[in-house]
């Protein structure tokens, strides 16, 4: 077997680190920071397959590893992999029972009917760039506040809430040196969601939150636990993808000026730049983790029970064998074949309905409003988040007019 490949924890080209996992083989072990072992799927008709394989469940009970205690409580990525009892970390029965709750909300119907409102949103966030400074970090300016505003509207937070929850998460997904940190960041953002659930609870409202604590399943009510690991699933996955996607797509299609005069001229939909740019910067980089229940085959290589199996997004958006010979280049006429960058099967992500639609608002507003967007700096010096999870820019700073 030959050695594992060390994922980046800085990201600082998550499309070259993709390039060499595909090229491994379907799967590939992996180091993760911290020297955690790992096992990585890298191309599409693997992670189709596994994705709706039986012997790969949530449950971290799984994990021999950190069930042996080799990987501590401590580790930086401990929040993602074993995170509260929610739809993200159950199978089967109890599964369904949980996303049940989260996915009536989130129906292309229902999606659509929040439309007004997204544009309301969209369109006040470019009057005040364009009553501002002629340049912007457009990620803190647009891409950030649009879906934190429309995911917490649903939830009835307020905004000055906010910008603590950006740090949070920010800091969640991340990578820090200090162990203690990301205990620190966890205890953050329980006490928020169980605050919220303790509000609701005395005080109910028509928004989000308190439709799920008021839900009755046939597993029963939700109980405060998987109440608030449920809000803290809605309000990540609720802004975190949007902001990625939107920020990723205006960074290749001002990168790519060809692509953006097809879309101006109409030749080309916006909905089509929303599905390449997922696929060609997907904006989760690597989902963690599934956990194999036996031995699993993939190709030659065999997957031991107990280990966990995250899917490179990043690998897997840019694979040939799914996107022909032309898969690394940003091409918004491709034909519509389709991408896993929502994930496939059961788990597949209720919420994508909505970053669809605020994606395809945001982007021809802003480039109808500033025609003459630019990136203010060398598209080399814009620096990754580092993160192995999410595939972002620290910022995108940009020339409005």
């Amino acid at each position: 077997m030959t050695a594992p490949i060390a994922l980046d924890p800085m990201a600082r080209d998550n499309a070259a680190e993709g390039a060499l996992l595909r090229a491994a083989g379907p799967a590939v072990a992996v180091e993760l920071p911290g020297g955690v072992a790992a096992w990585a799927v890298t191309q599409h008709a693997a992670a189709r397959d596994l994705l709706t394989d039986a012997r790969l469940v949530k449950d971290a009970a799984h994990w021999a590893a950190y069930q042996r205690g080799d990987v501590p409580k401590t580790w930086p990525l401990i929040g993602l992999a074993v995170p509260g009892p929610s739809m993200v970390t159950t199978d089967g029965a109890e599964h369904r029972r949980l996303r049940a709750l989260v996915a009536q909300a989130f129906t292309p119907r229902r999606v659509e009917l929040m439309r007004p409102r997204v544009e309301e949103i969209t369109h006040g966030l470019l009057d005040a760039l364009a009553a501002g400074e002629r340049e912007v970090d457009l990620k803190t300016a647009f891409a950030f506040p649009l879906p934190m505003t429309v995911i917490c509207s649903l939830l009835g937070v307020p905004e000055s809430d906010h910008g603590h929850l950006r740090d949070l998460y920010e800091r969640f997904f991340g990578i820090r040196p200090n162990p203690e940190g990301i205990q620190a960041t966890i205890a953050g953002l329980n006490a928020f969601v169980n605050d919220l659930v303790a509000q609701r609870r005395s005080a109910p409202g028509d928004d989000l939150a308190s439709v799920l604590l008021a839900a009755d399943t046939e597993g029963g009510a939700l109980s405060d636990a998987e109440a608030a690991a449920t809000l803290r699933v809605i309000i990540a996955a609720g802004h975190e993808t949007t902001v990625n996607l939107i920020g990723n797509a205006v960074r290749a299609l001002l990168a790519h000026p060809e692509q953006l005069e097809l879309v101006r001229s109409g030749k080309v939909g916006w909905d089509a730049v929303v599905e390449e740019s997922l696929r060609w910067t997907p904006p989760t980089s690597n989902f963690l983790f599934r956990f194999t229940t036996g031995d699993v085959e993939v190709g030659e290589v065999v997957i031991p029970k107990g280990e966990p199996v995250l899917i490179s997004y990043n690998a897997i958006g840019r694979d040939p064998a799914q996107h022909g010979v032309t898969a690394e280049l940003f091409d918004i006429t491709r034909d519509p074949i389709r991408h896993l960058s929502f994930g496939h099967g059961p788990h597949v992500c209720p919420g994508s309905p909505l970053a669809r639609l605020e994606a395809g608002v945001a982007l021809p507003a802003l480039f109808e409003r500033f025609p003459d967007l630019a990136v203010a700096v060398p598209d080399e010096e814009l620096r990754p988040s580092p993160s192995l999870v999410v595939n972002s820019l620290r910022e995108l700073p940009v020339r409005l007019f």
